[in-house]
């Protein structure tokens, strides 16, 4: 009881430490984004915008990781055997959708001004994207060491990341209009932030749709993993083989194995082995099964027994 006690205590710190670093970016991107917004509309810079729909995600992005680490924090009940770990796709979904709308909004605001661009503020627009970029490098140095050992906070620094490249295309498109007068770079730059955020948002909610979805997860080669257990000693087929994912680290397997001639005990750990270390699936429910018709009127009793119940 001590010792898991102890474990307990010690996982603490590490997200505890992770927490605070958190915390403290997100409370310096969400007051930026504010300023940032309010500067837009004054400035009326489509690319401070822009930049700030960009930086919205990485609030949303280091706002995810925080609640994921509370939340994975709360113990699996009776009601709720994972546990609450799929509360971060959730999140990563609502997250995705929003910013894929923005995008889409702040393309089609730049395709109404190249005809007729505004008036733009660069020196206001210039001072606001330098401020972004440092509060940017102020977030990546707060969280670069965490980044290396968690990757829920990997994930914010990247976003913190490629939102200072925004921020350094925001103050090169304000030091063109200042110098050259052209007002129409404000809109270039907003688009091509556009641009850069509307693939990867995709990918986002391509992701956390196929978790939602139980598909299997885009690292697994499933054809490899059922090659590599219908290889293994004394195997004869397989079936019902099903991958999954909780959340975006925690694979799930079940699979029965026909192996009526193999030693089990053997069987299981050459199984687990293989699975483990070349597929990197760690939870895994395994069923070795003597008899080809015993199988057979065990998956179609299942079948039966479950559409029964659907019905």
């Amino acid at each position: 009881m001590s010792g898991h006690h102890g474990h307990d205590h010690s996982h603490a710190v590490v997200t505890e430490g992770n927490s605070k670093k958190l915390t403290f970016a997100l409370i310096l991107t969400s007051t930026f984004l504010v300023v940032e917004v309010i500067a837009g509309f004054m400035t009326q810079s489509l690319a401070l915008l822009s930049d700030a729909a960009h930086m919205f995600t990485d609030a949303a992005a280091l706002a995810i990781a925080l609640v994921a680490i509370k939340i994975g924090k709360l113990p699996a009940d009776s009601k709720r055997t994972f546990g609450y770990q799929r509360f971060e796709i959730l999140a990563a979904l609502f997250n995705a959708s929003m910013l894929f709308v923005v995008a889409i909004y702040i393309l089609y605001e730049a395709y109404l001004r190249f005809s007729q661009p505004p008036e733009i503020q660069s020196t206001g627009m210039m001072i606001v994207a330098v401020i972004g970029l440092i509060i940017n490098l102020i977030s990546m140095k707060i969280l670069f060491s965490s980044s290396q050992e968690n990757l829920n906070v990997k994930g914010a620094y990247l976003e913190v990341l490629s939102d200072a490249l925004g921020s350094v295309g925001v103050i090169i498109g304000a030091a063109i209009i200042y110098f050259t007068g052209w007002m129409w770079v404000d809109t270039l730059i907003a688009v091509l932030i556009g641009f850069w955020v509307l693939p990867r948002t995709w990918i986002l909610l391509k992701q956390s749709i196929n978790i939602l979805l139980e598909g299997v997860p885009e690292e697994i080669d499933i054809e490899a993993l059922r090659n590599d257990l219908l290889s293994l000693k004394d195997v004869e087929s397989i079936h019902k083989l099903k991958v999954w994912a909780i959340t975006s680290k925690n694979v799930h397997l079940t699979v029965h194995l026909l192996a009526p001639q193999a030693d089990r005990n053997k069987l299981y750990q050459d199984a687990l082995e293989i699975l483990a270390h070349k597929h990197g699936i760690t939870e895994m429910t395994l069923q070795i099964e003597d008899d080809e018709c015993i199988a057979h009127s065990h998956t179609s009793h299942e079948e039966e027994h479950h559409h029964s119940h659907q019905h």
